[in-house]
């Protein structure tokens, strides 16, 4: 594995730690290359249904590491290569069929908040502080995490994060619709681990599906095609569904087998 990168899989859940909690989880070019691959990982694992992401420590992520900035990023080509390394991340986690979530802890800022806006979902402990800081490195923000900042908190409190540069905190990115949901420190990891069990208690096939189509929305996409028809009529014809609804009926818990 990959140094500053913890990962392991409990049951149905895989979680992926930003671990260099010395350096409040910066997030290193490795880290970043690891990242498609620890998740490809994930998706093929049909034991594995939710995807935690969190930081070591008392951190999510203070960002990308800019301590080696004036190596990796100090020609034109050692910056397109870096930022190619950084979508690369990004795109597969948003890109991912199965649920994200996000707990997030003290600082969740450039890089880091990133990720986060990768994620599927978004659980805050009460202390925490975001922000998406290009202004104040006269770096651009590429377009795939503009594009999801935007569908996310809007045109201008986007503009307020990238333009200023300025952090929030926790009550005011779930105001604005940055996080899901705020917790008192104490009760962060079980709150976010309950909706983590219900997102595994649900139809997996109904999930991946449906997420999918979120992301061709998010995409720009504005009617249905032939890949979303094939996704809804593959559901109403598969096992889940016959059991969804025979649960429903029986009035009992469903037992899903989608993987």
């Amino acid at each position: 594995m990959t140094d500053g990168i913890e990962f392991d899989r409990s049951g149905e859940v895989a979680t992926l730690t930003l671990a260099r909690p010395g350096k409040k989880n910066a997030v290193s070019y490795s880290m970043w290359s690891a990242i498609p691959e620890i998740i490809a990982d994930v998706e093929a694992d049909a034991r594995v249904k939710v995807l935690l992401l969190t930081g070591a420590g008392g951190d999510f992520s203070a960002g990308a590491d800019i301590g080696e900035f004036a190596d990796l990023r100090s020609t034109a080509e050692g910056a397109a290569a870096y930022d190619k390394a950084v979508e690369g991340a990004v795109r597969a986690l948003s890109g991912m069929r199965k649920p994200s979530v996000a707990m997030i802890r003290g600082n969740c800022i450039g890089g880091g908040c990133q990720l986060s806006v990768a994620s599927d979902f978004r659980f805050a402990e009460h202390g925490a502080r975001f922000g998406i800081t290009p202004a104040k490195l006269g770096i651009v923000y590429d377009f795939t995490s503009t594009r999801a900042l935007v569908a996310l908190v809007g045109p201008a409190n986007a503009r307020y994060f990238l333009l200023s540069g300025q952090l929030v905190d926790a009550t005011r990115a779930r105001e604005i619709g940055l996080v899901n949901d705020v917790f008192a420190p104490e009760e962060l990891q079980t709150a976010t681990m309950e909706f983590v069990r219900t997102l595994c208690s649900r139809s997996q096939a109904s999930i991946r599906g449906m997420n999918r189509i979120i992301e061709k929305i998010l995409a720009g996409q504005q009617e249905s095609d032939a890949e979303v028809e094939r996704i809804r009529r593959e559901a109403v014809h598969g096992a889940d569904y016959a059991e969804g609804v025979a649960a429903f009926l029986q009035r009992r818990p469903p037992r899903f087998t989608y993987r």
